[in-house]
């Protein structure tokens, strides 16, 4: 269930009402007459099924709640309630396959924000991803894969081309491009440092690394694999199987890529930087492309099962 709290110009609220009492799979409504302060108004809660909420959600921006109010929306761990397992039955299809658009648009766009922790977690990722090259050590490879914050930007682009919002598109674009660009740059840095104190050598490098050296060789399983953790990557985000996502992160090789290609750069390892440069944008691209065809799919889904919704709307 998600848990609805509405402040509602007077004028309004029983627009609000109606909409809230018209939805299948809502429960629990509850009116505040004249309780809101800033802005001023009625406090509205309702509950409403996971699967019914983005219809609802809809409903209110189209009375113009967010602009005049406010729509605040939160998941209610536990609810002990006739009515809500009722209302849950109610709407159709599954809460785990339900999608709350304006949600997934919030949660991109504040992962897609091209700030000074993103570029430091991406950075770090890649000087961890560094040492593991270096060492041939999958344990590192798989530490920086779980550490980089890369797939926030590529689910960004992947929402902004379904919901076509430009400038989620623009933001996550930058994001992924600077921030690779600066982790990447500062990583060479970092390469020359430890060489110069004897901690990186370029025989470790191009020596033989049967751990480690599948990030400077993209071949076609690569792309498959991508693709997967694509689909499933997106699918945590926009389902309540958000923990998935930690498994996702650690399945694509875009930082070890980065930090291949840096160390090499470092060396002048032409060879090892072109190719950890095409395993990154291959999977970069792998991963855009099957988040929205997902994004594309579940779309396409959920329309037929709003449709069921408004069949089973009480006129």
């Amino acid at each position: 269930m998600l848990h609805l709290r509405l402040i509602t110009p007077a004028e309004q609220t029983d627009d609000v009402v109606r909409l809230i009492g018209g939805t299948i799979g809502t429960a629990h409504l509850c009116v505040l007459p004249g309780a809101a302060r800033d802005p001023a108004g009625d406090v509205v809660l309702c509950d409403v099924a996971r699967e019914a909420g983005d219809d609802l959600i809809s409903g209110l921006q189209r009375l113009g709640l967010h602009t005049t109010g406010s729509i605040a929306v939160e998941n209610v761990d536990l609810s002990l309630s006739q009515r809500a397992d009722k209302a849950e039955k109610e709407a159709p299809g599954e809460s785990a396959d339900a999608v709350l658009w304006e949600r997934l648009t919030d949660t991109t766009h504040e992962e897609s924000t091209l700030s000074v922790t993103y570029l430091a977690f991406l950075t770090l990722a890649t000087m961890i991803a560094a040492c593991g090259v270096v060492l041939d050590n999958a344990i590192l490879i798989v530490g920086a894969m779980a550490v980089g914050p890369e797939f926030g930007p590529l689910a960004g682009i992947s929402t902004a081309a379904v919901q076509r919002r430009p400038r989620l598109a623009a933001r996550s674009v930058v994001a992924l491009l600077v921030g690779f660009a600066v982790a990447m740059a500062l990583t060479v840095g970092f390469s020359l440092f430890m060489d110069a104190v004897g901690l990186f050598t370029e025989e470790k490098l191009d020596g033989d690394r049967p751990q480690t050296g599948f990030v400077y060789a993209p071949d076609w399983f690569s792309f498959v694999v991508a693709v997967l953790a694509g689909v499933a990557g997106t699918l945590s985000l926009t389902s309540a199987k958000s923990g998935a996502l930690v498994g996702v992160a650690i399945s694509v090789t875009t930082v070890p890529a980065a930090a291949n290609a840096a160390v090499a750069l470092s060396y002048g390892d032409t060879v090892q930087t072109w190719g950890s440069s095409q395993q990154l944008l291959l999977n970069l691209l792998a991963i855009t492309l099957a988040g929205t065809l997902t994004l594309l799919t579940q779309k396409a889904l959920w329309a037929r099962q709003h449709d069921r919704l408004h069949k089973r709307r009480p006129a």
